[in-house]
């Protein structure tokens, strides 16, 4: 098995980029058939969406606007529990439909937080879009997660945009940490 070592951690493959780019392909449809008369705002959440968004956006075919929103509660390789902004969400999400896209859900913080300021605008409808989803984390339940791309196991991963300590961003492939 393929082993790769960023900064002062190992990682083994947990899942390479052709499954990555099957299952994008069917979220993407299934994106299409569920708004296919309406023109959703997909939100992506930095930095670590930005790669799948980017695939995403990709294989939808309906109209539809772009924006971002930037936000963090990660320390190495646990979540603090404590979210920074750093920019916000865009203020037009009045009778929109927001489909929110995450890299990874895990104990739900970061999520729940920006439901709440979603929710604030009174959107038409409001769905989440993640790559990843850890249910064993998970702190609460999150009713609008509703296209999960695949269910992992409460490990720390990295790649296809998610970093450890700002690095590994770049692979193109997933990767779980080894435990030493």
């Amino acid at each position: 098995m393929k082993t790769i070592k960023i900064a002062d951690k190992k990682f083994e493959i947990l899942i390479d980029n052709d499954a990555i780019n099957k299952r994008t392909k069917l979220i993407g449809n299934q994106l299409n058939i569920t708004y296919n008369d309406r023109c959703p705002i997909f939100i992506g959440v930095l930095n670590g969406s930005f790669l799948f968004m980017a695939d995403l956006i990709k294989e939808v075919d309906i109209p539809c606007e772009v924006a971002f929103i930037r936000v963090s509660s990660y320390k190495d390789t646990t979540s603090t529990g404590t979210i920074k902004e750093t920019f916000g969400l865009p203020e037009n999400l009045h009778n929109r439909d927001v489909v929110l896209v995450e890299d990874i859900v895990d104990t739900g913080f970061t999520l729940n937080y920006i439901l709440e300021k979603v929710h604030v605008q009174q959107p038409a409808s409001v769905s989440v879009c993640t790559l990843l989803f850890k249910p064993e984390a998970i702190q609460s339940s999150i009713k609008e997660l509703e296209y999960i791309g695949f269910e992992i196991p409460n490990e720390f991963v990295v790649g296809y945009g998610l970093d450890y300590n700002g690095l590994g961003r770049n692979l193109i492939d997933i990767y779980r940490a080894i435990q030493e």
